[in-house]
């Protein structure tokens, strides 16, 4: 059972490309499932019907999981036996049939403009740690790419002359997304007085470092974000996504195209960048409500 799990996370990796952080959604939602499983005595994945994985799910839902974790697990479930069936390793597919429970959208946490500015300018821009944090947080917000994006960046990724940044995204698609003039000044400053101070070997092809000269990781970034965010004085839950909804959520108000920003973001289907038009309108309906005298 086990050995078809790791074939099955393989044939993800290897065919469809999907990232290490996806594979890792599938493989602990699957693991988990089979100790669930293995404990009512099931030693084999054809044993299954579809009342043990209902059974399952409403286990997680009285764990007090949230609908989106018993979605997903469901997801992931549904899709190993869907290969499994593909692939012959099973007759019947005993999840075929199963509706994923409605999961309520949230929306996503948004920065106001000056709250960005504040965060934007907390680096002192002086020392090396303090102009490749500018850096990092000018690119994210001029591009709204995501943050293992923008720790993945490699120095040929990065064309300052025509003012774009290369990046890969989700199953490894390659896109284009053009650099604003504040944040190419930034990553200048950072290339010229920071990053040489911090790289400890000239074979380090990697654009953001750490102070040991390593590439910065996802959760080093994290911690200098909370660490600025906590000095700026936002006491909004901040995450490394939030900059990225507040690109695209400040571009859609003024006036971008909906289509544009799909594709500077990266999303497959424009009904994911549509979130953020309901993020605007509600915006809209905040200051309206403030500012309006019969409001």
């Amino acid at each position: 059972m086990d050995l078809l799990i790791e074939g099955y996370l393989d044939y993800l990796g290897v065919e469809r490309g999907l990232a290490a952080n996806t594979l890792e959604s599938y493989g602990r939602d699957l693991r988990q499932f089979a100790v669930y499983i293995k404990l009512r005595r099931v030693t084999s994945w054809a044993e299954l019907d579809r009342n043990h994985i209902l059974n399952y799910l409403d286990g997680l839902k009285k764990q007090g999981k949230s609908t989106a974790t018993v979605s997903r697990s469901l997801a992931s479930i549904r899709s190993f036996f869907r290969f499994l069936h593909h692939e012959g390793k099973l007759e019947l597919d005993p999840a075929s049939e199963l509706d994923s429970p409605k999961v309520e959208k949230k929306l996503p946490s948004v920065l106001s403009l000056q709250q960005v500015e504040s965060l934007l300018y907390r680096p002192d821009a002086v020392s090396p740690g303090g102009l490749r944090d500018r850096a990092m947080f000018e690119v994210l917000y001029a591009t709204g790419i995501r943050v293992t994006e923008l720790v993945t960046l490699n120095l040929a990724d990065v064309n300052l002359d025509a003012g774009f940044i290369r990046c890969l995204g989700k199953g490894n698609k390659e896109r284009i997304v053009p650099l604003g003039s504040v944040a190419i000044k930034a990553v200048v400053a950072y290339f010229n007085s920071g990053r040489p101070k911090l790289v400890r070997s000239r074979e380090m092809r990697s654009l953001f470092v750490n102070h040991h000269g390593r590439q910065l990781t996802r959760q080093g970034f994290w911690k200098l974000l909370k660490k600025y965010a906590r000095e700026s004085g936002i006491d909004a839950n901040i995450t490394p996504h939030t900059l990225r909804h507040s690109f695209a959520t400040h571009l859609l108000e003024n006036g971008a195209d909906l289509r544009a920003v799909q594709e500077m973001l990266g999303h497959a289907d424009i009904s994911t960048t549509q979130i953020y038009t309901h993020v605007t309108k509600s915006r809209l309906r905040e200051v309206y409500d403030k500012a309006h005298p019969r409001a």
